[in-house]
Order: structure tokens, then C-alpha cells, then sequence
């Protein structure tokens, strides 16, 4: 009896333990907002070393972060939305001739429900649950427009006044902000801050303009139904600009619970993707988010319908014939085999689409 009560009061012992250590992590998971502008300004090896750390101290617990004083004009980002949601005003019949038409490219245009992005890599799982519930968005994808084998698909500048030239201007952006963030990862990880550049020099990125249209809730409330299905993402980050409508939610990797990533003036919602997580051996966390409805809005007794919302991705890649494999100061043993850049985004790309 006594080695009985000895054993439950310990057990009770490890289980208060272990829920106070699970309290502790979930109350502890946020997405931080750090300044960017002093890493980009400052020659002080010290003072960038400051910016690193949080970056990646962040990176390590949520994989999540707001980044402020990023460079980007805000007139920039404004105009790059307006082009955005030009295009996606455009005819459905003009907007189908640019249509997506191979994951090696990643370019063109997705009509809503073509895509449904989930963490299954089984095809015929994927096409079940594009056949359920597909995600309610369209998208324009845009890859480096010099590359000698897949073309972007542009539409006529009479259709499009400035479109094409608005997001090669910033792509190019984008990409000169992905390098300062990686050279900022480097450091945080007491590499070279360089270590980077001549892994991501080619460009092979992808920049989606996202559009989701107006919905019906009672659309968005069928089984395994969403605007944008929980996943992460498949390359080294992601920049993502947001509207004020919201509905990003990043998932608390102690709980499995789906936090809001509220909007926040002037910020770029940054997050680390499957091949930063993979080079990193985990160091750096990949986490699962998605996209919800919104408040919708009452248009009858027993109908709401969600407003419209915009959000432009920039999904940062290492170059296509990098070779991933743990990086120095990342743990004595790999957690995965070496990969091939092209060849596992391609894979993860073509059981995605129809």
C-alpha cells in the first residue's frame, strides 16, 4: 500500500511537472515584432550580432516574426497591392489564358480550387481532399523572369497597364531582403554572415499575388473546409505582406492550437520554411499555418458572407542546385538525408495542383 501511495504521489508529482511545463510553453508562444533597421544600417559587428540573435532565437521557438524597419517604402507595398488586385479584377476568360501549367515552372495563374495545400505528400489523399474541400484563393505565380527554360506567363500590358515591370521591380525587392535576412541567420548561427550568398544568388523564387474572394460562410464551415489549409512552407522563408483583413493563424507547436498573426502596420510576417528547418537540422523551426475566414457579414437571417482579402507571398528558395544538408554548428547528427533544392520543391509542388 505504501509503495502504491509512493507511486501515485509521484506520478501526480511528474504530471503537475509536466502540465506547469506545457503551461509555461503555450503562455510563452508569441510571434515577436523585431527592428530590422539597425542590422541594415550598422557597420558594428556587435550590433548586428544583436539583430541575429533575436531573429534567431525567434526562428528557434516559433518559427514566426514581424519584421519593422525592413527598407520596403510603404508606397511601394501599396502599389504593388493595387497591381495586384487589378489583375485579379481582370476577366476570368483573359486570366485563364496565363493558367498554371507545371510544377517545374510554378508560373501562371491558379483559379480557385485548383490548389490545396495540406502536409500529405500521398497524391491520391491530396486529390480526396481537393475533391472535398478545396482552398478558396486564386493566385498569380511569378518565378526570375530572365530564366532560359520556364517563362513567366504575362499578361498583355493593354490588359495590365505596368503590371509585368511593378513585380519584377519587386521581386528583386525581395529577394535583396531575403539576403540581408539569411546573412542575419548566419550570423545568428555563428556561421560567416556571408555563408549564404552564393547559395541563393540564382533567384529561384516564387512570388504569388493571392487573392480570396468574398465566400459564403456556410461554405467555409463544411468538413475539413478552409480559405487556406494548415501546412508550412517548402523553401528557406517566407515574406508575407498582409491586408488589415486578417485570418493568417500560426499553430503553437506545445498545444496544437491556432493563434491569430494579426496584421501590424509596416510589418512583413516572415517565417522559416521545410528547407531552412532541414539545413538547420531543426534548429530553426518550420511552423504549420494557415489561412481562416475573417468576421463575415450579415446578408440574410441565416447567411454571412466573409469580406475579400489580399495578401502577397514572397517564398525565398535556396538555389535550385543546392545540395541541403546540416550546417556547421547545427548538431554532430543529421536528422535527414542530403537534398536537392529543385528536386524537393518540385515534388512537393506537383501533388499540390490538379
Amino acid at each position: 500500500m505504501l509503495f502504491l501511495r509512493t507511486t501515485v504521489i509521484r506520478h501526480f508529482a511528474y504530471s503537475k511537472r509536466r502540465l506547469a511545463t506545457i503551461s509555461q510553453d503555450a503562455s510563452s508562444f508569441r510571434i515577436p515584432v523585431i527592428d530590422f533597421a539597425k542590422f541594415r544600417a550598422t557597420k558594428s559587428e556587435r550590433e548586428k550580432k544583436e539583430t541575429s540573435n533575436e531573429i534567431v532565437s525567434a526562428f528557434k521557438e516559433s518559427g514566426f516574426i514581424y519584421l519593422t524597419g525592413h527598407g520596403i517604402p510603404t508606397a511601394t507595398i501599396d502599389s504593388t497591392f493595387r497591381k495586384s488586385k487589378e489583375f485579379f479584377g481582370m476577366p476570368s476568360e483573359v486570366k485563364d489564358k496565363l493558367a498554371w501549367e507545371d510544377p517545374r515552372s510554378n508560373r501562371g495563374y491558379v483559379k480557385v480550387g485548383r490548389e490545396r495545400v495540406t502536409q500529405s505528400a500521398d497524391p491520391s489523399e491530396i486529390a480526396a481532399l481537393r475533391e472535398k474541400a478545396p482552398d478558396f484563393k486564386e493566385s498569380m505565380e511569378i518565378g526570375r523572369d530572365w530564366d532560359s527554360e520556364w517563362k513567366n506567363q504575362w499578361p498583355e500590358e493593354s490588359d495590365a497597364p505596368q503590371f509585368k515591370s511593378s513585380m519584377l521591380n519587386f521581386y528583386q525587392i525581395c529577394h535583396d531582403l531575403h539576403v540581408h535576412i539569411m546573412r542575419s541567420i548566419a550570423l545568428g548561427l555563428q556561421l560567416e554572415e556571408t555563408f549564404f550568398d552564393d547559395k541563393i544568388n540564382d533567384q529561384c523564387h516564387n512570388l504569388r499575388l493571392l487573392s480570396y474572394p468574398p465566400i459564403k460562410r456556410s461554405l467555409l464551415e463544411s468538413e475539413g473546409q478552409a480559405r487556406a489549409g494548415a501546412h508550412s512552407d517548402y523553401g528557406t522563408l517566407t515574406l508575407l505582406f498582409q491586408d488589415s483583413v486578417g485570418g493568417l493563424e500560426v499553430q503553437n507547436p506545445h498545444t496544437g492550437d491556432f493563434v491569430a498573426a494579426t496584421p501590424i502596420p509596416g510589418t512583413i510576417v516572415i517565417n522559416v520554411g521545410d528547407l531552412m528547418a532541414r539545413w538547420s537540422n531543426d534548429v530553426l523551426r518550420s511552423t504549420l499555418h494557415r489561412v481562416v475566414a475573417p468576421p463575415a457579414k450579415q446578408i440574410s437571417e441565416k447567411e454571412t458572407v466573409t469580406p475579400a482579402r489580399q495578401s502577397i507571398a514572397f517564398f525565398c528558395n535556396p538555389n535550385f542546385s543546392a545540395e541541403i544538408s546540416c550546417l556547421p554548428n547545427c548538431g554532430k547528427v543529421a536528422k535527414y538525408p542530403s537534398v536537392n533544392t529543385g528536386a524537393y520543391i518540385v515534388g512537393r509542388l506537383a501533388v499540390t495542383y490538379t
